[in-house]
């Protein structure tokens, strides 16, 4: 199976996992994490209807959102600061924001481009040492801190779960919807219609996050890599 075929099954899967969750199949949004890939798997998976692509590393954003400008860009990885002009150049979404002087370079980035860059706000909902994110207590500041830039639009959280325990996978991502929930009833009104975006699910665990409200999951071994078996 190659990735055109490999794709439409994961999108098929993502579509009927949704449905049996009593979701709509547009309420999930696919995203093809293609940081192990070149431009030629790219082109594969946008040839089989793939239009949204997860990167971590600046310089691969770079290379690749140019040369497919139909797909949207999604950079998930460490935000660097002196990287911040070439992320917020290429992506469409940044799911990885969790420090506030972040918020304010990208804020100052994107005013110099003309556009409000779409965020979303890390949290570390497991408290594992090895993850990036604010702490659950400290969102609801970092959300109100940087929604408050006039060059940067938060559209909701992102968390990665703990590895091969599903118990503590699905105890992330409902702690991550629930504070979403808590977050996006003290933002005004006009925030909180923004505030609509949920990031969490991987390869391992994307349907439990989709039956705990995901509205994003970034998968990509399954799609990219022949030896991939769940």
């Amino acid at each position: 199976m190659g990735i055109a075929e490999r794709y439409r099954q994961v999108a098929d899967e993502v579509a009927a996992t949704a449905r049996a969750c009593g979701r709509a199949p547009e309420e999930v949004r696919l995203v093809a994490v293609s940081k192990t890939v070149g431009p030629d798997e790219v082109a594969a998976a946008v040839a089989a209807g793939a239009r949204d692509f997860g990167e971590n590393r600046p310089d691969q954003l770079m290379a690749k959102a140019p040369a497919f400008p139909e797909a949207r860009w999604h950079f998930i990885g460490n935000i660097q600061s002196r990287r911040i002009p070439d992320i917020v150049a290429n992506a469409s979404l940044i799911h990885s924001l969790h420090e506030e002087r972040h918020a304010q370079k990208i804020d100052r980035a994107a005013a110099a481009l003309g556009k409000v860059q779409d965020v979303l706000v890390e949290v570390n909902v497991s408290g594992e040492a090895s993850k990036s994110g604010v702490a659950p207590a400290d969102a609801l500041a970092l959300v109100r801190a940087a929604g408050a830039l006039s060059h940067v639009r938060v559209r909701g959280l992102m968390t990665m779960a703990p590895q091969g325990d599903p118990a503590a996978a699905e105890a992330t991502f409902k702690g991550l919807a629930d504070l979403a929930r808590e977050v996006r009833a003290q933002l005004p009104a006009d925030a909180a219609a923004d505030f609509t975006e949920l990031s969490m699910g991987m390869s391992e665990d994307w349907r439990c996050a989709v039956a705990c409200g995901a509205t994003i999951v970034r998968i990509g071994r399954a799609i990219f890599s022949e030896s991939f078996e769940e």
